[in-house]
C-alpha cells in the first residue's frame, strides 16, 4: 500500500513538474515512422492510463505508476496471438538497447495465458531481457480501451498514453529506434547522443 502511495506522489510530481512532449512539437518524431511503424498513432493530446494493477510472474502486484520517470512501451500480447509473438523477438532487442536509458518495455499478457506456456515460449524465442507481466482476467486491457491483440501503447514519464498502435511492428527498426532516441531526448532521459541505430 505505502509503495502505491509513494509512486502516485511520485507520478504526481511528475506530472507537475514537466511538459508532457505530445504538448511540444512532435513532428520530428511523426516524421521518423517508417514501414511497419507507419501505422503508430500520435496522440494530439496526452491520454491517462489505467491504474489497474498487473501481475508479475510470482504474482507481485504493479501499477504502471510503478514505472513513472521512464518512457514506457506498453505491449498487451498473449500467448496464443500469432503476431504478438513474431514482434517479441525485435521488443526484447529494443529492451536490451535501451536498457538503462530511461525506457522500459513492459509486456503483459492479457486474458487467458497458463504460466508454463509464457516461459516456453520466452524460452524458445530466446527472450532475455523483456520479464512477463500478467492480466489474467483482461480488465486492464479493457480499461486501456483493447480491442484486438497485439496492441503497444507509448507511455510518458508523466505517465500518459502519447502513441498506441493496434497490430504488430518491427520494434528494433531503425525507425523504431530513432523514436525512441527521439522521445528519450524530448523528455530530457538522456544526453546520450552514442546510442547506436542498428
Amino acid at each position: 500500500m505505502l509503495k502505491n502511495l509513494i509512486a502516485a506522489t511520485l507520478y504526481t510530481a511528475l506530472s507537475l513538474g514537466a511538459i508532457p512532449a505530445a504538448a511540444q512539437d512532435m513532428q520530428s518524431v511523426m516524421d521518423l515512422r517508417e514501414d511497419s511503424l507507419q501505422k503508430l498513432g500520435f496522440h494530439t493530446e496526452p491520454k491517462e492510463v489505467s491504474a489497474l494493477p498487473f501481475t508479475t510472474m510470482d504474482g507481485a502486484e504493479e501499477t504502471l505508476a510503478d514505472h513513472a520517470g521512464k518512457l514506457v512501451l506498453l505491449n498487451f500480447w498473449a500467448t496464443w496471438c500469432a503476431p504478438c509473438r513474431k514482434e517479441m523477438p525485435a521488443l526484447d532487442a529494443l529492451s536490451a538497447e535501451f536498457d538503462g536509458k530511461g525506457f522500459a518495455v513492459l509486456p503483459i499478457a492479457t486474458g487467458h495465458n497458463p504460466t508454463p506456456a509464457i516461459e516456453k515460449f520466452f524460452e524458445t524465442a530466446q527472450i532475455k531481457e523483456l520479464t512477463a507481466r500478467l492480466d489474467p482476467k483482461g480488465a486492464m486491457a479493457r480499461d486501456m480501451g483493447v480491442l484486438g491483440l497485439p496492441v503497444s501503447i507509448l507511455i510518458s514519464p508523466q505517465g500518459q498514453e502519447i502513441a498506441r498502435m493496434t497490430g504488430d511492428a518491427d520494434w528494433f527498426s531503425p525507425s523504431a529506434q530513432a523514436i525512441v532516441t527521439e522521445l528519450l531526448n524530448e523528455y530530457g532521459l538522456t544526453n546520450d547522443d552514442s546510442v547506436v541505430i542498428h
